[in-house]
């Protein structure tokens, strides 16, 4: 067996102590013995192991964390390896770097090959010239912004205050997940009803690369995702007779679709105006003078007849237009429903007229005011109905408002006033007082409060101050400010937000299924409903059987026009992902709305979920030994962890004056602890007691002692010496203030409560007891967390899990909704279901309150569009003649016809009304500041 050697890797994707682990694994798996300890500050690998450096190599880059040798970069002879760096913007996860390299190696099979995706940085090593290699990156999907042949260091020095680094360009799609698909949004023009919805989203995924695509009838868009190219969805949607554009900038096509509605709904009222004009007196006109369509009365028919026509080639022209668009594309919605019927009714009318005396007198009905009155009052309907849309999407448009349009730059000494857009990260910024702030950053100079209720929900204005990190939205108090810019333009915390609310607000709940399977044959259903009614009527019904066939068969093209059927889920939907964004709650698509409406089991962590997560040492107690020596020991195993017990006992240590000592051979125990060696050989182990009970430890000396401790909700760590216990540190993680009430409140909801925690039985006993937590399983590693979440999904439970989205992101992917709890941090958002952007379960509460509203909501929009159309359409093929002797008049049709529809967007609209009962947050907590009213 070949020896041990100590072997140093830059590993540029090394981020945690789980990727460290990872490859110790993978590592060990090839050489049992090997030892492996990650410095994570320095992206370095040191590995003691008896493989061979190409194996090691070869094992790390199989595990996805390819290395750079630590003898340095290879020469850069013509046609030899040279190292270069490309700034990629689409690189988002470790499979974008793997998808490069394959595509890299496939020209140059030698090549190296490593990406930091947190910095959108890819470095390799590679005989390709600058142009191949640009050429190759942009063929696999990853076009590279810049480039440099200087070799890439290992780790990068954060950008100086005064520096003006080239800003990220806006995004005009979702950047590529790990299948490489991407997230298009376009503008919609020319959909009427869910029919045409229908029509749009099977045109959109029939398009080659496109994986899937949800159309929205409320806001008229389209959300795209796969591989295809933008020009061809545009191509898809005008085959199938709409038009189609990519919405670039959300802010700008918000404007573009309100002066759009605007226009719309100003032409939409004229045309109503003066087809009703028409329609109205003829109307009356038929109780006072209705002359036969015979002699002298022949002409004042086609006077009526040529102002009919006049109002359908005008006001009413896009009925028919759509329809004939329709027809030459071999579909049909509401538009072919009306055009036909009022078609229908027009050109019989002419006929009476042109022929009235050949036929007998019950035939001579004339129906032209029902044609125009008919297009009046559908007209006036969808004015009335976009007027009543154009406020639900009022979340979206507040949170766009929050973005400034200027922000003050201090460049060379002097401040200047500039367009957002040319704000860079590493600018400094002055911001006043009262003044909104435009991008994010870190407090440089000054004190001050901060309103930060538009994006959190919470009342409190919140300290800042040198050090302290900022958002783009939040408004400033009495106190000057000068920050340095972290993030700039879509990458804010504003703009991340903004994104997932508008996504969320296109996407379409499962029960959205149901409506479109109806729609897809529902105007065909409708049209052989409306020729089998004329047909019986003409064969059996009633004299006269003519007039009676084309009465029936209108009223029912008229009746059964499915636009409350496509408003009845995407209209709910968005009002109610905006309310909820207006409680501080992201919802990340439908799916996660209607899922957290039918949650039976909710999952808990402990720290930073039920506590505040900021722990605070309260006891420390040395059994053996030196105390300063035994804090030196512990500064030195836990000043290279962000986890918050070790920022506890490093403050604490250096509050104590404490040096740490120097320590070799650290490594990180995943749910344990930590472990090094000293200088002079001797062992360290600091963690909790199964760590310790693993290495054979005796624990007797401090049994009782942490028992009383952990009887008093305390965290013990232990801090052992060449197998002997020395030291014991209690450390206290205090309650959150609002927690027991929260709790109380999801109790209510139904929901049974189960705390998981890694933290022992004991602690998380007493924290259980005082929040009212019935079921407690403590020491659980994050995959007990996933197993446990498994389990109850295989009994049948529908199980929530509230985690910080980074340590729980396994059970948080697992459970049906995950509520990432935690100021919506970058992972947060891109991990749960439903991201809460202050640290409360009242949180949790609101957002299955929000959820349950909303679907109840949709429920009543779709047995309301059902309903409608079951009751409707018997009724207008003459169902209850018989009973009554008479017929639905086409008129009274086209005005039920828009009533519904200004209904489902009326019930829709009572959610924007809705606050969650019990919730703690006050009624100034929306991204407008408004104050909301309960209902």
């Amino acid at each position: 067996m070949n020896t041990p050697t100590r072997l140093e890797r830059t590993v540029p994707g090394m981020s945690c102590q789980g990727c460290v682990k990872r490859m110790r694994e993978a590592i060990q798996a090839e050489d049992a013995a090997a030892e492996v300890v990650g410095t994570l500050a320095e992206h370095r690998l040191d590995v003691t192991t008896s493989l061979d450096d190409a194996t090691l190599d070869r094992v790390l880059a199989d595990a996805g964390y390819p290395a750079q040798s630590s003898s340095g970069p290879a020469d850069s002879d013509d046609g030899a390896p040279a190292p270069r760096e490309r700034t990629v913007p689409a690189m988002s996860c470790q499979g974008c770097v793997k998808r490069m390299r394959e595509a890299i190696q496939a020209e140059d099979a030698t090549a190296e090959v490593s990406g930091t995706p947190a910095d959108h940085r890819l470095e390799v090593i590679s005989s390709l010239d600058d142009a191949e290699l640009d050429r190759v990156l942009a063929d696999a999907g990853y076009p590279a912004e810049t480039s440099s042949i200087e070799p890439a260091p290992a780790v990068q020095s954060k950008t100086e205050p005064d520096a003006e680094p080239e800003a990220a360009p806006t995004a005009t799609a979702e950047p590529p997940d790990d299948d490489g698909a991407t997230t298009q949004r376009l503008s919609i023009t020319g959909m009427t009803c869910a029919g045409c919805v229908k029509s749009v989203q099977q045109a959109l995924e029939r398009t080659p690369g496109v994986e899937s695509a949800t159309v929205n009838l409320g806001n008229h868009t389209a959300q795209v995702r796969g591989r295809a190219d933008t020009q061809a969805l545009i191509d898809a949607v005008d085959a199938v007779g709409y038009g189609a554009e990519p919405i670039l900038d959300l802010r700008q096509a918000e404007q573009v679709r309100a002066e759009r509605d605007a226009e719309e709904y100003r032409r939409r009222m004229r045309g109503s105006a003066l087809s009703l004009a028409l329609a109205v007196p003829l109307m009356i006109s038929m109780f006072v003078f209705h002359p036969q369509p015979l002699g002298a009365g022949r002409w004042y028919w086609l006077a009526v007849g040529l102002l009919t026509l006049a109002v359908m080639a005008g006001p009413g022209r896009h009925f028919f237009r759509n329809a004939w668009k329709n027809l030459r594309h071999h579909q049909a919605n509401m538009d072919t429903l009306i055009a036909m019927g009022t078609g229908t009714a027009w050109l019989y009318s002419m006929a009476v007229v042109a022929f009235a005396g050949a036929l007998p007198e019950m035939a001579r009905g004339l129906y032209f005011e029902a044609s125009a009155m008919v297009i009046g009052l559908v007209l006036l309907g969808n004015a009335l109905e976009l007027k009543a849309k154009g406020r639900t999407s009022d979340a979206l448009r507040r949170l766009l408002d929050l973005q400034s349009r200027t922000a003050r730059v201090i460049r060379d000494g002097r401040e200047q006033e500039i367009e957002i857009d040319e704000v860079r990260e590493g600018d400094r910024l002055r911001v006043r007082p009262g003044e909104r702030l435009p991008v994010d950053g870190e407090v440089i100079e000054g004190e001050s409060h901060l309103d930060e209720s538009m994006l959190t929900g919470e009342p409190a204005p919140v300290a800042k101050a040198a050090g302290d990190e900022v958002s783009a939205g939040t408004v400033n108090g009495q106190g000057g400010l000068v920050y340095r810019a972290t993030r700039v333009g879509a990458d804010t915390r504003l703009g991340r937000i903004t994104e997932q609310v508008a996504r969320a607000q296109a996407s379409r709940p499962p029960i959205g299924r149901l409506a479109d399977t109806i729609s897809g044959i529902f105007v065909p259903s409708v049209i052989i409903i409306a020729v089998l009614t004329a047909l019986i009527w003409f064969n059996v019904g009633a004299e006269p059987r003519v007039l009676h066939m084309l009465v029936t068969a209108s009223t029912v093209l008229i009746i059964a026009c499915p636009c409350a059927l496509g408003l009845a889920t995407p209209i709910s939907t968005m009002i109610g992902v905006g309310k909820a964004a207006e409680h501080g709650v992201l919802v990340r698509s439908g799916e996660a709305l209607q899922t957290a409406s039918r949650l039976t089991t909710l999952v808990v962590d402990k720290t930073g979920t039920l506590t505040e997560g900021k722990p605070r040492l309260t006891e420390a107690e040395v059994l053996a030994g030196d105390e300063r020596e035994a804090l030196g020991w512990v500064a030195a195993l836990e000043r290279g962890s962000e986890h918050p017990l070790a920022a506890a006992l490093l403050a604490h240590a250096e509050a104590q004056n404490a040096e740490a000592a120097d320590i070799q051979d650290f490594t990180s125990v995943t749910g344990g602890g930590v472990r090094a060696r000293t200088t002079d050989g001797r062992t360290l182990l600091l963690g909790n007691a199964r760590l310790l009970e693993e290495a054979g430890i005796d624990l007797g000396a401090g049994k009782e002692r942490v028992e009383a401790l952990e009887g008093q909700a305390r965290t013990v760590v232990q801090l052992a010496v060449d197998g002997r216990l020395v030291a014991l540190f209690g450390v206290s993680d205090p309650l959150r203030a609002d927690a027991r009430a929260a709790v109380a409140r999801l109790r209510d909801e139904g929901l049974a409560l189960v705390m998981l925690t890694g933290d022992n039985a004991h602690t998380a006993r007493a924290i259980a007891d005082e929040v009212g937590i019935d079921e407690v399983r403590a020491g659980l590693l994050p995959e007990d967390k996933h197993a446990e979440i498994e389990r109850r999904q295989a009994n049948g439970e529908t199980v929530g899990m509230v985690g910080d989205g980074i340590n729980d992101a396994p059970a948080l992917a697992r459970a049906d909704v995950g509520f990432a709890i935690g100021q919506g941090t970058d992972v947060a958002i891109e991990s749960a279901g439903i991201t809460l952007m202050r640290d409360s379960l009242h949180g949790v509460a609101d957002a299955i309150a929000i959820s349950r509203a909303t679907l109840t909501n949709i429920k009543q929009n779709l047995v309301g569009a059902f309903g409608y159309n079951v009751l409707g359409i018997p009724i207008a093929a003459g169902a209850l003649y018989p009973l009554t002797g008479s017929l639905l008049s086409p008129v009274i049709a086209g005005a039920a016809m828009s009533a519904s529809s200004i209904t489902v967007v009326g019930n829709a609209s009572r959610l924007r009304w809705f606050r969650p009962q019990g919730a703690d947050a006050p009624d100034e907590a929306s991204p407008s500041g408004k104050q909301e009213s309960s209902a």
